[in-house]
């Protein structure tokens, strides 16, 4: 069972997280990025995965800046009004600096990776780019207009994972952000948009694992 806490941004701004802590020492930190959903069940859940792996795993609220302690489900409703957040008034680079914060909270734990999921894999994908100070490896899974961010080059080691029938995300995008960075690991399953979490209708149990054990593999090469 985790904690919430406080992170303080590069401009002072003070968001919420989630932190979970492994028994034992911690080899390395994680940072779980939200998808548009907020800090909910789901994303504490996987916050807590990491943890139980051995990694001090923090999940910052980057949606505090426009919506404090917002939790949504998976109906339309709820999805409207997550894409409403994220594509209106939330300034990206303010949620780099926030998931910047929880990177430099984590590594009190050692080197430090970020996983994000949906609009986090495109943050994920983002901070990889720019943040490589902060972040030693990072795991993006079906972050959606990743494809936009193509004419700049991942510094940190990167993995993603992409589902084969993602209405979201065409497979002509995942060909050309693989062409653009040859040296990111890029993955396909047969699977939807989502297939990682267990809440939604498109989760997809054997795709997940394997990217969970990929992940995991991808972690502890980068941070142990």
């Amino acid at each position: 069972m985790g904690t919430t806490i406080s992170l303080t941004s590069a401009d002072g701004f003070q968001l919420s997280a989630y932190r979970a802590e492994p028994e034992g020492k911690a080899h390395g930190g994680i940072v779980v990025v939200q998808e548009i959903f907020g800090v909910n069940s789901h994303i504490r859940s996987v916050t807590d995965r990491y943890a139980a792996a051995g990694f001090l795993a923090i999940a910052p609220a980057i949606f505090d800046r426009d919506s404090p302690g917002i939790e949504l489900g998976y109906t339309e409703d709820d999805i409207a009004v997550g894409r409403d957040i994220a594509r209106g008034t939330l300034d990206f680079q303010n949620v780099l600096a926030d998931v910047v914060a929880a990177g430099a909270a984590a590594a009190e734990a050692g080197k430090v990776g970020v996983v994000g999921y949906c609009f986090g894999g495109l943050v994920t994908a983002a901070v990889a780019i720019n943040d490589a100070d902060t972040f030693d490896a990072a795991v993006s899974y079906y972050g959606g207009s990743t494809v936009s961010l193509i004419d700049k080059t991942p510094v940190a080691p990167m993995m993603m994972h992409f589902g084969e029938r993602d209405h979201a995300i065409p497979l002509d995008d995942v060909a050309k952000i693989s062409e653009a960075w040859p040296d990111v690991t890029v993955h396909l399953y047969d699977a939807e948009h989502g297939f990682n979490c267990d809440h939604r209708g498109s989760f997809s149990a054997v795709p997940a694992a394997i990217a969970q054990a990929r992940s995991y593999r991808f972690f502890d090469d980068h941070l142990g």
